[in-house]
């Protein structure tokens, strides 16, 4: 058990950094001294190896939670004062964003099985009721899928709006289902409390995209369309579904964060996994950008299918080397 002197000895440095925190935040880290600079990130070391014995000792939770506040509010100082320059942004998305997706590949492995799952309950209701499927597409796309005719020929005729509404579109998706991480399964208990109401959330979201896709398979294999419709997402799709996965990945971190705050209070809690999911979803704009062009491209073009594939295998393998296999930051040059 830490003693009561550990505790007031410990408390002066506390308050020395949050008046190093105050002065930086009112004035700019520029007011700060050279030594003052040394002394911040002295203190900041400090009550990390603090806050790793405050979190050992069940007694002192309420000291824990203080200190992770001053934490994180050191952290977000500290390196605020760095200057962001082209080259850094190319470090992330080199070095930092896969080594971000690996950390939280539980979150995202959830949000595939969610759309798995849909998927699964699209194809079983498409076979088991047609009348469901016809419902579910409507009648124009169910016409079309009948005449063996892909619904996406318009892309075609206008490549570069399309692409462009493509990527709106794909990025529209994919924040949906990030914000509202906020608000976990709350639409689909409206809906199934009142009948009327119906406010998405990322669980619904997830599930939904996947049944659409298992709906519009199973539509096209009992029509014999099956190679026309996966030649067609093939090359976007190995981008533009992992990036989709990713996005409820950081909608499950909002999620847990509100549901699961541990020792930190709701509010607190939503704010750190808020910061953390959202350097997750920001990895997924460059993404969806090449899914978006492939998908306006590549996708809808006259190229055989076998072409297709093979270029959606390839984009595939270097995709996921990207994310899977760790790789160490090259050291700045003077």
């Amino acid at each position: 058990m830490i003693s009561t002197y550990w505790l007031e000895k410990r408390k002066d440095h506390w308050i020395q950094l949050e008046h190093l925190l105050d002065q930086s935040q009112k004035h700019g880290l520029k007011s700060l001294t050279h030594s003052e600079l040394q002394q911040l990130s002295l203190l900041y070391r400090q009550a990390a190896a603090d806050l790793s014995a405050l979190r050992e000792d069940a007694t002192a939770q309420h000291y824990a939670r203080s200190l992770n506040l001053l934490l994180a509010r050191a952290h977000n100082t500290i390196y605020s004062g760095q200057k962001s320059s082209p080259f850094s942004v190319l470090q992330f998305y080199r070095y930092t964003y896969p080594q971000i997706f690996r950390d939280h590949l539980p979150l995202i492995t959830t949000a595939f099985l969610l759309f798995v799952a849909g998927a699964i309950i699209g194809v079983l209701l498409s076979l088991t009721k047609p009348s469901f499927m016809h419902q579910f597409l409507g009648p124009a796309m169910m016409d079309s899928i009948q005449r063996h005719e892909m619904w996406t020929k318009s892309v075609v005729a206008v490549k570069p709006a399309a692409s462009s509404g493509i990527m709106t579109n794909n990025m529209t998706v994919a924040f949906i289902a990030f914000a509202f991480g906020v608000v976990p399964c709350l639409g689909t208990l409206l809906w199934l409390l009142k009948g009327s109401i119906f406010l998405p959330d990322t669980v619904t979201l997830l599930f939904f995209n996947g049944m659409m896709l298992g709906v519009v398979g199973t539509a096209c294999w009992l029509n014999g369309m099956s190679l026309q419709l996966w030649s067609f997402v093939a090359p976007h799709g190995v981008l533009e579904l992992p990036a989709i996965f990713i996005a409820g990945g950081a909608g499950l971190k909002l999620a847990k964060g509100l549901l699961l705050p541990g020792l930190l209070s709701r509010r607190d809690s939503l704010a750190r996994a808020g910061a953390e999911a959202s350097r997750l979803i920001i990895g997924t704009v460059p993404i969806l950008i090449i899914a978006g062009t492939i998908e306006g491209f590549v996708s809808p073009s006259a190229l055989p299918a076998m072409v297709k594939f093979i270029l959606a295998g390839i984009i595939a393998f270097f995709f996921f080397v990207y994310l899977f296999v760790p790789t160490k930051a090259k050291p700045a040059t003077a």
